[in-house]
């Protein structure tokens, strides 16, 4: 199998499993967001096997799929914003992928682009909803790290396991053939 048939298999198979795990939800916000099962690994795992370009088209399109079942639109920089750009920004995972510990720190840095975005539209276009005693971007600071940092101390704990650290492992080793 060629490189670009196997990067694109592996990202098909990726946004399917991030699908399929993201409609798991262990926590769910009142306005958007969720704790889901482990759904922001699998885009993380495109750019940490295929590199920056491969993960962030792989997790714009997985934010496109994301818009498509669950919209929430309000205004096209708000969509854009809140789909392609911040689950994009989980392929920011790929500049980390020759480094020695690169799933973990290219994990923390995709869910921080995904945070990034996720904060300047809570700030930008949901700045309405904060209480009346907090400033809008605290609160959109909170409101948002509070799942997603939930979500990626899960993720992180489960992939420092040395089961799963073997089988990911191994999987890289596969991808690199």
């Amino acid at each position: 199998m060629n490189n670009t048939t196997k990067r694109l298999v592996f990202s098909a198979a990726a946004i399917a499993l991030a699908q399929v795990t993201s409609m798991i939800k262990i926590i769910e916000m009142p306005m958007g967001g969720s704790v889901t099962l482990l759904s922001m690994l699998f885009i993380v795992l495109i750019g940490y096997w295929f590199g920056p370009t491969a993960g962030l088209i792989t997790g714009a399109a997985y934010g496109l799929l994301q818009f498509m079942i669950e919209p929430v639109f309000y205004t096209i920089p708000q969509m854009l914003t809140d789909y392609p750009l911040a689950f994009g920004a989980l392929g920011l995972s790929g500049f980390f992928y020759k480094q020695k510990h690169g799933l973990i720190i290219g994990y923390l840095v995709g869910v921080l682009g995904r945070y990034f975005f996720s904060f300047l539209s809570g700030v930008i276009f949901f700045a309405s909803y904060a209480p009346d005693n907090m400033a809008a971007p605290l609160y959109s600071l909170a409101y948002n790290g509070s799942y997603l940092g939930t979500e990626a101390a899960i993720t992180l704990i489960l992939i420092a396991l040395p089961p799963v650290s073997k089988a990911l492992t191994h999987v890289k080793r596969l991808v690199d053939a």
